[in-house]
């Protein structure tokens, strides 16, 4: 349990003035920044329900699960590749001085064939600047895709097995990366692939790449419930 729960629910009190006064501006101070591309900015491509597209950035249902007294801002900008994340990580991130970074990058990077080493890279150089900065990264894994009826051709299969291969390597790294650094991850393939094919579940996926409404509640219920929800008292 988290202090700010422990607080709300009366399990801990300060023992003083001075003491409440701090854990009153150590609340308010928590900045998160929702980092990435077009699966932080919350795109969706039209649909018949909604022929214009519509965004639903992850960051807005995630600042509804925190409350006001923590800022969640969203920083996320579509077809943006990795290496320009890192280029515009100091002033979109580190100028704000945010007390955690929520960073989910490199699905663009796989859709061009980047090698998932040469990605990685790019994802542990703003780690690493976050961390540097004071800044608690939070790593997230890239989702899956969905082909659908592309699987039902031997080429299909294959191209498809060869792009999840490189998925699942990035993945693998970003995951053992976290592990290292004793840092909490969210293992966002895992959480919206179906286990059978591993593709993107069906209720997750708006056009295959990017996802739906309820994919990207997902994103915020379990960052909340797994890593801001238990973070610990410091929020750093």
């Amino acid at each position: 349990m988290s202090f700010l729960q422990l607080w709300t629910k009366g399990y801990c009190e300060p023992r003083g003035e001075a003491d409440r006064i701090r854990l009153i501006l150590m609340i308010a101070s928590s900045h998160i920044v929702c980092f990435g591309d077009s699966l932080t900015a919350g795109f969706q491509s039209p649909t018949a329900d909604n022929p214009h597209g519509i965004e639903t950035p992850y960051g807005r249902f995630l600042q509804e699960l925190t409350g006001p007294a923590v800022r969640v801002s969203v920083s996320g900008i579509c077809g943006e590749l990795t290496g320009e994340m890192a280029m515009r990580f100091r002033s979109a991130v580190l100028a704000h001085q945010p007390t955690h970074v929520v960073i989910l990058g490199g699905t663009n990077d796989l859709g061009w064939n980047a090698l998932p080493a040469d990605i990685m890279r790019n994802l542990l150089k703003m780690y690493e600047l976050a961390a540097a900065a004071g800044i608690t990264p939070v790593p997230v894994t890239v989702p899956s895709i969905r082909v659908g009826d592309d699987l039902r051709s031997e080429e299909g299969c294959r191209w498809f097995a060869a792009h999840l291969d490189r998925r699942h390597q990035l993945n693998t790294l970003i995951l053992r990366y976290a592990e290292s650094k004793r840092l909490v991850a969210f293992d966002l393939f895992a959480a919206t692939a179906e286990p059978e094919t591993q593709q993107l579940a069906a209720r997750y996926s708006n056009d295959g790449l990017h996802l739906t409404t309820a994919g990207y509640r997902l994103i915020a219920e379990r960052l909340y419930q797994e890593v801001f929800a238990a973070a610990p008292a410091s929020g750093s």
